[in-house]
Order: C-alpha cells, then sequence, then structure tokens
C-alpha cells in the first residue's frame, strides 16, 4: 500500500487561508510527475471498455487503463459521458467511486480526482434528471428566480450523480444569432447576462460559496472571452474584437459571476484579433486574474492546446503549444486522450526551463484548494441514495414554471390566442412531434438526439395539445422534414397536398417549425432563413385561407420574414426543456397567460443582424427622393418584445433628482406606476434603459439598465421602483478604462427597448 502524503481536516472548519496553506503543504511533497498529472484532464472514454448497443450497454471502467492514468500517470481530473450519453446516478456514483477509490488508496499522494459534466440546464447527463430551459430561454423569462433555481436543482442532482463539478454558466454575449451556440448563453444584452449569471452561479455555489456542502457544486464560467462573435458566424472561427468593445459587452457577464465567487472558469476555444485565447497571458493573467479579480482555476476546453499547432498553426510542434499555454495562465489541461503525450512534453518543458517551476507549483495549488474546497479528501464520493428529492415532482414544477415564465407571443392578431375551446386544430410541421426541437444540445447527449430514449414519459407539442384540447378535436400531418436538401422535394410535395387537405376540417392550423436539436460546430449554418421546405410548407398552409398559428422552437432566432407578416399569431418557446409543450398547450388554451420578452433582437433579414445596443449611424432613415435605404435598423421584433393577452398602462414617472455629480456614490431613484389595464392577470417585465446623449466615444442607441417582473391582477396597479448609480451610466474609453462623462442622460422605462413609455433627462455634472 502506497503511503499518504497526509489527511485534511474537515473543509467547514477551514479558512480560505487555511485551505491555501494546507494546498501549499501539499504542493510541496509531490514530484514534478505528480503535479502535471494533477494539472491533466481526460475523457471517460480514454478508461473505459465495452459500447452502447440498441439492446442495452455494456459499457463500463477498464481497470488496466484506469490504473494506468491514475496510478502510472496521476491524472487529477476525468469528465464527460461515455460515448456522451446519460447515465443513471446509480451508475455514475458506482462508477466514480472506482476512480476514487483508486485515487486514494493506490497512489502515493492519494489526491482525489475531481470529476466534471457539462449539466448546463439541469442534469444533462443524468438519466431522470430535470431538464430546464435553455439558458436563452430563462432570459426570455425576465425572472432571475429561475436561473437560482435551476442551479439549486442541477447541483442537488449532479451530486446525486456523485459529481462535484459543473461546466455552466454559459455566459458568452449572444450578440450573433448565426453563432450555433447562441441557445447556450443568456443573449444579446450584457446586463441581462450578468443578472443571470450571478444568480446560476449562486445556485450551483450556495450564497456563501460553500461548495463543500453536499447539496452544491463548483461552478465553471464559459468561455472566456469573446467567444460567441466570431466573423463567420461559426463556432471555433476567428473574431475580431477592439479591446473597449471586449470589456464593455463582453466582460461584465463574466466580472458578475467572479463577484459572485465562482470557482473556476473554461476558456473560449477560438481566436480575437489573431491570437488564441488559450496562449493569451494579457487575457487570461493580466485581464482575468489581475484586472478582473478571479483567482480561481483556469481549465481549457476540449484539446484547445493541441489546436494551437494541429489547427491554428500558431507554433511549429504540440510541446510549443504546451509552453505557450501554461506559461499564458492555464491550469488545467483537457487533453482528453493523449495524457501520455502531455504528461511527457510539460516534463521537458519543465527541465528545460521552458515553463517556470513557479507556473507549475501555481497551476496545482489552484487544483488542490479546488479539491480541499470541494472537501474531497475526506469526502470523496456522495450516493445516489442520499438524495431522495432527485426527479422529484417539486423539480419538474421548478422546470415547467421556467418554461411558462419564458415562451413569447410575439405576435397575435385580432386576440386570436387563446384558442376557442371545442375547436378544431391542425397541428403540423416537423417539430410537432420532436422532443429534440424543445430540448436542443446537451439533454441526454452531446446532440440532443438521444432525448427519446431518455424522455419518454414526457410530451411533445401534438400530444400536449392532444391532451389540452381532446384528441377528438386535434389531428396532425408532418409537412415536412428538417432538411431542405434537392432529394426530398418529390417526397415532400406529396405531403404538402397531405397537408392541405387536412386543413378542411380544421379551425386553427398550429404549425410548429424551427430548428432540430444540434451543438457547437455541427450547428454551423450557410442561411440564418428558416429552411425552405418549412417556409413552403407555411405558404402552402396560408393558401387554404385558415387561421394560422406559427409556433417557433430554435435556439436562435431563424428569420421568417416571408411568413410573418401573414401567419395570425406567433409564438416563440425557443428551447423550453422538458416541460415546454405542457407549458405552451396552456397558453394555447389561456389557462398561462404568455409573459416572455424577447432577449434578443430577432432579425427580419440575414444581413441585417443588429443588437439593440447599435449606434446611431445604423439608424439612418429612408429618404424619400434621395437615396432608399435598405440598411435602416429594422427587426422582425425588438429586444426586450412580448405581448400578454392583456394590456398594460405606465403612468406617474418620477426622479428623485434631475442632476449629480459624476463622482457621486449616491442613489438616483427612478420609478413609475404600472396597472393592468386588461380583463385577466398578467405579469409585466418592466424595463428601464438610459441613452447618452453626446459622448466622446460614440454612444449606444441605448441600453438596458434595470428590469423587474411584476405580476397584477385587471384593474391593479403596483409602483416599480429602480436605483442606479452613477457608474452605470459610464463606459469604456479607448484607453480600455471606465469613465463617466459629464452630459445629459435620457433615462427610459417601457415595455421593450422600442416601446418606450416615458422618460426624463438626468445631467450629470
Amino acid at each position: 500500500m502506497a503511503t499518504s502524503i497526509g489527511l485534511v481536516a474537515g473543509v467547514h472548519a477551514q479558512t480560505k487561508a487555511e485551505i491555501e496553506k494546507r494546498a501549499h503543504e501539499i504542493v510541496a511533497k509531490m514530484t514534478l510527475a505528480e503535479k502535471i498529472g494533477q494539472m491533466s484532464q481526460v475523457s471517460i472514454d480514454a478508461v473505459c471498455k465495452g459500447e452502447d448497443t440498441p439492446q442495452g450497454s455494456t459499457v463500463a471502467l477498464d481497470k488496466d487503463k484506469l490504473y494506468d492514468v491514475i496510478v502510472n500517470y496521476h491524472i487529477g481530473s476525468i469528465l464527460n459521458s461515455p460515448n456522451t450519453r446519460a447515465r443513471t446516478p446509480q451508475w455514475w456514483t458506482k462508477t466514480i467511486e472506482e476512480i476514487q477509490h483508486m485515487a486514494m488508496n493506490d497512489t502515493r499522494v492519494k489526491i482525489p480526482v475531481i470529476y466534471g459534466l457539462d449539466q448546463i440546464h439541469g442534469g444533462t447527463y443524468t438519466a431522470g434528471s430535470t431538464i430546464f430551459p435553455h439558458e436563452i430561454a430563462l432570459a426570455a423569462s425576465f425572472n432571475p428566480a429561475h436561473a437560482r433555481k435551476m442551479g439549486e436543482i442541477a447541483a442537488y442532482e449532479t451530486r446525486a450523480s456523485n459529481v462535484p463539478w459543473n461546466f455552466s454558466p454559459v455566459l458568452d454575449l449572444g450578440s450573433d444569432p448565426r453563432f450555433p451556440r447562441q441557445y447556450e448563453g443568456f443573449g444579446e444584452d450584457p446586463y441581462v447576462g450578468s443578472v443571470f449569471g450571478y444568480e446560476l452561479v449562486k445556485g450551483y455555489e450556495g450564497d456563501n460559496n460553500n461548495v463543500g456542502d453536499k447539496n452544491k457544486l463548483a461552478a465553471c464560467m464559459k468561455h472566456f472571452i469573446g467567444y460567441s462573435v466570431p466573423i463567420s458566424g461559426k463556432d471555433r472561427t476567428p473574431a475580431y474584437i477592439p479591446m473597449p468593445v471586449l470589456l464593455e459587452y463582453h466582460a461584465p457577464a463574466f466580472q458578475a459571476a467572479i463577484d459572485a465567487g465562482v470557482h473556476t472558469v473554461m476558456i473560449n476555444s477560438g481566436i480575437i484579433n489573431n491570437e488564441p485565447v488559450h496562449a493569451s497571458y494579457n487575457l487570461l493573467t493580466k485581464l482575468l486574474r489581475e484586472d478582473m479579480g478571479f483567482d480561481g482555476m483556469i481549465v481549457t476546453d476540449w484539446e484547445d492546446i493541441n489546436k494551437l499547432y494541429t489547427r491554428d498553426r500558431m507554433v511549429p510542434s504540440i510541446k510549443e503549444a504546451i509552453k505557450a499555454s501554461i506559461n499564458a495562465g492555464v491550469d488545467m489541461s483537457m487533453i482528453p486522450y493523449d495524457y501520455k503525450e502531455f504528461c511527457a512534453l510539460l516534463t521537458e518543458l519543465v527541465n528545460e526551463g521552458e515553463v517556470p517551476m513557479s507556473r507549475i507549483d501555481d497551476a496545482v495549488t489552484r487544483v488542490i484548494v479546488l479539491k480541499l474546497k470541494l472537501d474531497l479528501f475526506n469526502t470523496p464520493n456522495t450516493y445516489a441514495k442520499d438524495y431522495p428529492r432527485f426527479g422529484s415532482e417539486e423539480f419538474k414544477q421548478a422546470s415547467y414554471d421556467a418554461a411558462a415564465d419564458a415562451i413569447t407571443l410575439l405576435k397575435n392578431d385580432n386576440q386570436i390566442l387563446p384558442l376557442r375551446k371545442g375547436a378544431k386544430i391542425l397541428v403540423a410541421g416537423p417539430n410537432a412531434v420532436s422532443k429534440r426541437s424543445l430540448n436542443g444540445g446537451w439533454t441526454f447527449s452531446w446532440q440532443g438526439e438521444k432525448v427519446d430514449e431518455f424522455a419518454g414519459d414526457y410530451h411533445h407539442i401534438l400530444s400536449a395539445v392532444e391532451a389540452k384540447f381532446g384528441k377528438e378535436n386535434v389531428s396532425y400531418v408532418p409537412g415536412v422534414s428538417y432538411t431542405d436538401a434537392v432529394e426530398y422535394a418529390t417526397e415532400y410535395k406529396d405531403r404538402f397536398e397531405e397537408a392541405v387537405a387536412a386543413t378542411k376540417n380544421a379551425d386553427y392550423i398550429v404549425l410548429c417549425l424551427g430548428e432540430n436539436s444540434y451543438c457547437e460546430k455541427p450547428g454551423d449554418l450557410d442561411d440564418l432563413y428558416l429552411n425552405d421546405l418549412q417556409t413552403e410548407l407555411a405558404k402552402e398552409m396560408l393558401k387554404t385561407g385558415k387561421k394560422v398559428i406559427l409556433v417557433l422552437s430554435e435556439g436562435r432566432p431563424r428569420v421568417i420574414s416571408k411568413i410573418s407578416s401573414k401567419v395570425d399569431a406567433i409564438v416563440q418557446t425557443y428551447l423550453p426543456g422538458l416541460f415546454g409543450a405542457d407549458a405552451l398547450a396552456n397558453i394555447l388554451a389561456g389557462e398561462v397567460n404568455p409573459s416572455g420578452k424577447l432577449p434578443y433582437t430577432y432579425p427580419a433579414f440575414p444581413n441585417s443582424l443588429v443588437p439593440y445596443y447599435h449606434k446611431h449611424s445604423e439608424e439612418q432613415k429612408r429618404s424619400e427622393g434621395v437615396y432608399n435605404y435598405e440598411g435602416d435598423f429594422n427587426p422582425e421584433y425588438h429586444f426586450g418584445y412580448g405581448l400578454s393577452y392583456t394590456t398594460f398602462g405606465y403612468s406617474n414617472l418620477k426622479i428623485d433628482r434631475t442632476s449629480i455629480g459624476k463622482d457621486s456614490n449616491d442613489d438616483i431613484t427612478i420609478s413609475i406606476d404600472v396597472t393592468n389595464t386588461g380583463k385577466v392577470a398578467g405579469k409585466e417585465v418592466v424595463q428601464l434603459y438610459s441613452s447618452d446623449l453626446y459622448a466622446s466615444v460614440i454612444p449606444d442607441t441605448k441600453r438596458l439598465r434595470r428590469f423587474e417582473k411584476i405580476a397584477l391582477n385587471p384593474n391593479e396597479t403596483k409602483t416599480v421602483t429602480f436605483k442606479l448609480k452613477t457608474k452605470d451610466l459610464s463606459y469604456i474609453d479607448m484607453n480600455n478604462k471606465r469613465v463617466i462623462e459629464p452630459g445629459d442622460f435620457e433615462l427610459q422605462i417601457g415595455a421593450s427597448s422600442n416601446d418606450i413609455k416615458d422618460k426624463v433627462i438626468l445631467t450629470v455634472e
């Protein structure tokens, strides 16, 4: 039996200083090989045998492979699910327990492994877990309580899987709808991302960030920084982002997560200004650590150190790639397979003096500190049997509530919704019977293609509508598939005719269009328009003269301007999770009043992709007789927009001052009365924007500064009060400094970025 480096006192009795002292003591006793092993992370597929088949799974740990990884190479972390497929909590418990037993008994150092998973909207890789709406839908709720609740439940159910580390939240700024991972984040607004990101971190880690609590886990904010706005719109391709822009729009959500106490960060896989982020000392050490104050552990994304050589050609060898990334500030490499090469080459670099031992010790200390804070030395495992609320009705209700609060009504001509009771409904379109389209990627598998295997007890849209309105009142034809390949044209022409024929006995057509599930590179596209077959199906349905309700389920806003003006109603569900179909059916029936608002600008054209906080030059109006601009800011729907089955009135705007000193720390208090002027109870998202009327750096047209979602009964009035600081009106100047300039600011309150109800001028002196 190997000798132990030493036991560790319980984490609850230790201060931060004591934990760091103990980590330094452990690191001081480690060999170079043991240190480098702790900086390494491999995929579980590297230590497994067997396979998944339609008849069942024989996947299990391969003890010989595991011994090589844990004992011979001292690997400190494992991630992922075998074959990227969900497993039961019992499978996870047993498997990770075996890994920990080897790490804690068969090694000299006896340092536990830290296991990580992408449980990004609930228990992604845990069978039977509570799957929530994706972050983009949570943002549409404009109710940060849902992010907190999702974090709490995901932490509980992930710990029930014996996993203490979650690669979430995603805090990438979703300002480009072409980007295939837009749905993983909180939309285009930096403030919304900051508020929701903060709450999600606190949900995962707790108010006191005591991740040693067996109901909490270590969060990992990602992907630092600027990942989501590549020039091409395609995953892992270069971006060009001036530093003032990076700090103004992309950094705030990450700063909020740091302020929330987040323990780890994953790095952007891409390239900014011709520099891979994984090799950027300026971004990883100077910005992230020194300027933003992050003192946790930095982990790469999948195989991204090697990509500095194999993809980016920044360096002439993998050895040079390792040198660049570790010296830039990376603490742990997600290898994920060839750990022997990484360990050997990093050892050479240290022995040659190319990577300082001080950098190795710093990285390893951060890894050990994290494991100490998680109390893994004392309690390396958590057991499924100790989590009786796993998959409970309480948790399911929370997921449903988030979906119901998020689904957004974009159009409702002549109040066609809610649907008349007893009416005949034709449900059509590829999304009608697809659970993949409701849940998206990262749902029981990476691409979400296995969702039907794990979600058999949950509704798709058709079954939910049948359950709500009665099977005798509902009929269904698919019409088309997602693909618009030429070879499908003949097959689906016949289905068009079938769909049109089915409309004869229908009062309403609920047309379910959008996207199939995808994630990362497989979600890249060349055309943001809704695909041709779906658009043609919509046109054929519209020719019948029947009332058409367009239901969208999509990870990003696919352009619908070819049909949007002709349909009678539009409902955006985003990716609402396992209970999204139930929430939608209740909205169609009028049992839930929709209250979601768009967390992004919905474009009308593929060549007009501008966020709401654009510059004034984007709004050069068409001038009759001079020029006929077609490039004006002309979205399909504006940021913050969403309809209700009731109406709201705004009145009595008040501000407690009309001027304030630019260095003042006093509050600016602004309030407005909001009244439900309709006949049914509803919720309204009250939004406060500011416009810097003139600035030495060209100002945005407006910026969201605060929001609050309120519930009102008919004829009820509530006063909504917001408090601002002068720093909320600041911006990043050309010297990369945050400044506040004297001048006039227009403070605007409204129901969306384009529906301002009242405004007032505040002078900063």
